[in-house]
Formats: C-alpha cells, sequence, structure tokens
C-alpha cells in the first residue's frame, strides 16, 4: 500500500430523474494506491451508483471524482474511451460471449483495441496463466462452473494493465469454496502487480477476507470508514454491526432467558470482554487473578483481522457478596470491560 492517494472523490452527488431522495449524497473518499478498497452496505444503499460514478457509466449530478490527478469528469466521450482501458471491471454477471471460447474472450478487447496478433497472443497467455485456465482456453462459456468464468472475466479485465480494478459484486453468484479463491486470486493480483482494487459488496466476509479499508454506505451515504481491523472491530453505527458481525451482540438462549439487571443471592456477574485491535490480549489465568473471582468461559468469538485481534470473550464471575468491578480488569487485558446483567442459579 502507498499513502499516494489513487482515488479521490469529493461531494459525490447522484440524483436520479424522478427520485424523490439522492441515490449518493456527499461522498467523500481518498483511496491510497495500492489499495483493496471494500464499499459495503444493504441493499439499495447506493454501493452500485457510487462504483459505476468511479468511471463514469453514470455521471455524476454535482462534486468530483479525481483518479491519478484525472477529474474523469472532464473527459470528452473519445478521452474517455481511452481513458477506461486502464480500468478494469468485473462484474457479478461475468458478461462473457456465450459463442466465443475462453481465449476469446479475453482477447477481444485487445482485438477491439487493434492490437497486433503476435501481442494479443503473449497477452492473452500471460492472463490465463495468471487465473489458471491454460487447460480451458478452448473451451465455451456454457462448460465452465461460476468461478471460471469470473476467472474468465477477471483475466478480460487486465488485458490493457490496468492500475485501477473495480469489482462489482463479483463473489455474489459464487458459492463459499469459489468465493474463497476468487478473493485469493484478487488477493495475489493486488500484490503482484500493485493494482488498487475497489470492490462493492454486501458480503462480511469478502470485506474481513480481501480488504485493507472499507466504507459503510446507507441510504446514499457513507456512515463509518477506516481500516478494516478498526471498522470490524469497534463499528460505531448499528447499521455496520448488523452488516459486519450480526450476531455479535446475541447472547447464548440459556444465559439470556436467566439475565437479570441487578443482582440477587448467588447470582452470577456476565461480563463480556471486549477486544477492538487495540493490543489487549485475552489471558484467562490472569483475568482470573486480577478480577478475584473464579470465572467461567461461556462463549469466545475471537479472530485475527489484519494482524490484530477481534471479538469478544464472554465470562461468568462467581456469585459472591462483593459486587464485580470492571475496573478490575486491566487494560492490558481488555481493550473494554462491561458487566451485562446478572445470571441468576
Amino acid at each position: 500500500m502507498s499513502s499516494r492517494v489513487h482515488i479521490a472523490v469529493s461531494g459525490l452527488v447522484k440524483r436520479y430523474p424522478g427520485q424523490h431522495s439522492d441515490a449518493l449524497q456527499e461522498i467523500n473518499l481518498h483511496i491510497p494506491h495500492g489499495d483493496i478498497f471494500g464499499i459495503i452496505g444493504r441493499s439499495g444503499a447506493g454501493k452500485s451508483s457510487l462504483i459505476r460514478c468511479l468511471n463514469r457509466l453514470e455521471n455524476p449530478s454535482a462534486g468530483s471524482v479525481v483518479i491519478e490527478g484525472v477529474d474523469i469528469g472532464s473527459l470528452s466521450a473519445t478521452e474517455l474511451v481511452n481513458w477506461r482501458r486502464g480500468t478494469g471491471m468485473i462484474f457479478q454477471h461475468f458478461n462473457l460471449l456465450s459463442a466465443k471460447t475462453v481465449r476469446e474472450n479475453v482477447e477481444l478487447p485487445l482485438r477491439v483495441a487493434g492490437v497486433a496478433k503476435p501481442q494479443r497472443q503473449r497477452k492473452v497467455d500471460e492472463l490465463l496463466a495468471l487465473v489458471g485456465l491454460e487447460a480451458w482456453q478452448h473451451a465455451y462459456p456454457a462448460q465452465l462452473s461460476g468461478g471460471q468464468k469470473q476467472r474468465v472475466g477477471i483475466a478480460r479485465a487486465l488485458v490493457h494493465d490496468p492500475q485501477l480494478l473495480l469489482c462489482d459484486e463479483a463473489t455474489s453468484a459464487l458459492d463459499p469454496e469459489t468465493t474463497r479463491a476468487i478473493l485469493a486470486l484478487l488477493r495475489d493480483i493486488n500484490r503482484q502487480k500493485g493494482i488498487t482494487i475497489v470492490l462493492i459488496t454486501h458480503e462480511m466476509d469478502v470485506i474481513h477476507d480481501l480488504c485493507h479499508q472499507v466504507a459503510v454506505l446507507e441510504q446514499g451515504r457513507i456512515i463509518e470508514q477506516g481500516p478494516v481491523w478498526q471498522v470490524y472491530g469497534d463499528p460505531q453505527q448499528e447499521t455496520t454491526r448488523l452488516l459486519l458481525n450480526p450476531h455479535s451482540a446475541s447472547l447464548p438462549e440459556p444465559l439470556a432467558d436467566r439475565l437479570q439487571p441487578q443482582p440477587s443471592p448467588f447470582s452470577r456477574p456476565l461480563i463480556c470482554l471486549h477486544y477492538t485491535g487495540q493490543g489487549a490480549v485475552p489471558d484467562l489465568a490472569k483475568l482470573a487473578g486480577v478480577s478475584g473471582s473464579e470465572l467461567t468461559l461461556v462463549q469466545s468469538a475471537l479472530e485475527w483481522v489484519q494482524g490484530r485481534q477481534i471479538g469478544r470473550l464472554l465470562l461468568l464471575a462467581a456469585a459472591s457478596g462483593q459486587r464485580f468491578q470492571a475496573k478490575d480488569i486491566s487494560g492490558r487485558l481488555a481493550d473494554r470491560v462491561e458487566v451485562i446483567g446478572y445470571v441468576s442459579a
């Protein structure tokens, strides 16, 4: 990743004729060169409108999109065609030509651009090797799996050596195993070629597994953005919490049924330790020592995101006359501590 800005979106507004509200409202984004940037949101949040404004498939109603110092809103039709050759686009539904082979589908943009046959052949060979489809080069789309079709789409998007790759729900039509393979391929392409990748998705796993940074869209506005570990580990908006980890706030049903807001004789405090990537380490032995109470692990939802530990632990403290104090647990052992309630015996 680089600190150099590749994409600068300023005050972007998109208004469709006949609509009562704007599809995009005052969007501001700065995406570094070589970053993998995710845009997540529910259906209708404005994701597709935003990514289509990044290559002027849609013209913004207001604001600007500047890519590598070029205000793409100022380009003429001819200039826009030439500029788009440096921007690859991967679609959800592949958009392959059924009457052409894998090789012919990948070669077509080069043929349209007037590239000489020897150069076309070398480039197609290189890209088919990159996406692992050498053995399928003479197959037709109807003979391919969904994952193979998307690999053709990726190869085709790379024919002009773009510095920017836009992905519009590129894995939505794929099963989980195939999705992981496609994400691994995109990650390798980013590392090998230093291409900036912007992808829109409604899938939390895509953001978690691939992206460096994320922006959350709701009703045409960015409500939250930042490094994935930060947004994922400590979301500030309810929409973000539901999108990134819909089960994060749920309690095991047997506990939820017995949870009380106030302590009673023999009830046990239910403690939630939050880990937001700030550096705290969940050490159960030390936790028991500093809390002065025997602790029972009820639920663990911890994972590593961008090299940081994210998630939560649910613990039951022993029933005692002394009320549990969250402040007793050091910041080295949890980034945030809260007593959720008290569980009756």
